[in-house]
């Protein structure tokens, strides 16, 4: 199998130190879905065309260069359920998680994002993967904590773990009612390190990303970074949630994150 290059991924500088341990980000560049899908729509939840999510997920697989049957992603429900991957995932079978672990190099674990995050995980020592996808319900549920809690089960440790947010709302784009703040007891609107004024009047923004980085920290990941990008802005990259409501469009593609262990 020869990697198809014509598929743009971002990736983390931090993992290049990691033998053994590949990821990506992919972008919504280089696929095949058309109107408000175009192009690499990887979502099977959405209502785009099922084959062309399925060639779309393939060619994903290819630019990594490996079969596209490794490739696992978890049907999501913004919870703190975390899925230990042990082996190849039969055909039918439905992980009900939102995030994913394994020391199985047979697996691509994936997560499918439209502005939440997804956030990669890795101790290089142990070979222990994880990616979580987290939006501002599974962060308040507690599912950093937990895919954290699933790697140490796996021999994995803290200190050692590499975490990176990937591209996600920012908070230029992350516009949150009055009452939103209350969701987050002791980071409320006086404290700006996540929530900001907005220009519209009793409105705040949104620092979700920094709120994803403090939890990580308090855990006791010193290797944790963030990606500078902003889904919601970026239209040409992206795909978002929020931009499709704000357009008043019917549903809205998702991004494809990943990482594994080199077989």
């Amino acid at each position: 199998m020869t990697a198809d290059t014509s598929v743009p991924i971002v990736s983390s500088g931090a993992f290049n130190n990691h033998s053994g341990i590949h990821h990506a980000f992919f972008t919504r560049q280089g696929g095949v879905s058309t109107g408000i899908y175009e192009s690499l729509n990887c979502g099977p939840g959405s209502n785009d065309d099922p084959e062309c999510v399925r060639i779309n997920r393939d060619r994903a697989m290819v630019r990594l260069d490996v079969s596209p049957n490794s490739l696992v992603t978890p049907h999501q429900t913004h919870s703190a359920t975390v899925a230990v991957v042990r082996g190849v995932v039969q055909e039918g079978e439905v992980l009900q998680a939102d995030a994913l672990v394994t020391k199985s190099p047979e697996m691509v674990l994936g997560v499918l994002t439209a502005d939440c995050a997804p956030v990669l995980f890795a101790d290089n020592r142990v070979g222990v993967v994880a990616i979580a996808h987290v939006g501002w319900k599974g962060a308040l549920a507690g599912v950093i904590e937990a895919t954290v809690e699933a790697m140490t089960g796996l021999g994995a440790a803290p200190e050692r773990i590499t975490a990176v947010i990937g591209p996600c709302i920012s908070m230029r784009s992350y516009e949150v009612g009055p009452e939103f703040p209350d969701n987050f007891p002791g980071w409320g609107i006086g404290n700006h390190k996540i929530f900001a004024p907005a220009p519209r009047q009793g409105y705040f923004l949104f620092n979700f990303s920094a709120y994803i980085f403090h939890c990580l920290y308090a855990l006791g990941l010193k290797n944790a970074s963030r990606l500078p990008y902003d889904t919601c802005a970026e239209a040409g990259r992206f795909f978002s949630y929020r931009r499709a409501r704000l357009f008043g469009e019917s549903d809205f593609g998702r991004n494809l994150s990943v990482i594994f262990l080199e077989n």
